[in-house]
């Protein structure tokens, strides 16, 4: 492995106690899977020892040196630096205020530590290059909001100051209104349904919830959910055999909170590998390649008070994988 011009990640107080490879999905934005390929070809390094497993527990002060593992006609090599390639974006709506959006998957809305050279972030700058030192971080030039690297959708940026402090205010007052397409695995009865689980970090570092118990009972004092509040409110929209198409609506803006919630409701999201159920049948799962997570409709209001909706179609890919569930 070629260290000298790999990423090296530094343990802090925060992440002591997690795992390697969910601390590299963390910091990396890359999945499981990828990170499990990588210590298994030996291009991860802990204070310069190659890490026998992915599931070794990190502690402060460790130093963890990563080399991304991809593999090109069948000749595994190792790379550190992928080639910039132009990224497409849509643009769904434009004012000099601000910009909407329609978020590919498989990209970050930002770079991580590893400095991704392909973001939201980096075809951002090079096209619209007003949005430069608007908010409050130079590496997430007006965004507001983010979605996950594998979830896509609508999403509004900033162009000005003004705006991105107006609509800060409106995300904080939970008054954006935010719906997403999400397929999940097995048949819900229910036409409607809302889930409320409080959403906390694991000790693994994924987020975790479970149903709530009622706090009045002795007995369950000591099994609570600790975490913060999240709102989840969902409509089925259409039912397949071991799956449901859902329109769903989340009240809060918690990580990963539609994932989170849907697999402690038992209904993971298809395509999901980080919140999954080993005993549910995985297979077509691999064939979509993708999380079945996409932003449809996202609503706030401009700096003149004016509604402003809109939507993104279902990507094609997505809707493929629907039409042969049919």
């Amino acid at each position: 492995m070629n260290s000298t011009s790999s990423p090296l990640y530094h343990v802090s107080s925060e992440n002591s106690g997690l795992r390697l490879d969910v601390f590299l999905v963390q910091v990396t934005g890359e999945n499981r899977s990828q990170i499990k390929k990588a210590v298994s070809e030996k291009c991860v390094e802990i204070n310069g020892t190659v890490a026998s497993k992915a599931g070794v527990v990190l502690r402060e002060g460790n130093e963890v040196l990563y080399t991304p593992f991809v593999r090109t006609f069948d000749t595994p090599v190792a790379v550190t630096n992928m080639p910039k390639e132009e990224l497409h974006v849509s643009v769904l709506h434009e004012t000099d205020d601000y910009l909407v959006i329609d978020k590919p998957a498989g990209v970050l809305v930002h770079p991580t530590q590893a400095g991704e050279p392909v973001t939201i972030v980096s075809w951002l700058l090079e096209h619209f290059p007003e949005c430069k030192g608007v908010g409050e971080s130079d590496v997430r030039p007006g965004i507001v909001h983010r979605l996950d690297k594998d979830a896509s959708g609508v999403m509004v940026i900033a162009k000005t100051q003004k705006m991105f402090l107006h609509l800060k205010d409106q995300f904080q007052k939970r008054v954006i209104e935010k719906h997403y397409q999400v397929l999940v695995h097995g048949a819900i009865d229910r036409e409607h349904g809302v889930i409320d689980f409080s959403i906390d970090r694991g000790k693994d570092g994924r987020m975790v919830s479970r149903p709530k118990t009622d706090p009045l009972q002795l007995k369950n004092v000591t099994s609570l959910q600790p975490g913060k509040d999240s709102l989840t409110e969902f409509w089925v929209e259409k039912r397949f055999v071991n799956y449901s198409f859902l329109d769903v609506k989340i009240h809060s803006g918690r990580t990963h909170q539609i994932r989170v919630h849907m697999f402690a409701y038992t209904h993971p999201v298809v395509g999901d590998t980080l919140y999954m159920n080993k005993n549910v049948l995985h297979k077509r799962d691999k064939d979509l390649t993708r999380l079945f997570l996409h932003a449809h409709t996202l609503s706030f209001t401009d700096l003149s008070k004016e509604k402003m909706t809109c939507t993104s179609p279902l990507p094609q890919v997505l809707q493929t994988f629907l039409d042969i569930l049919t």
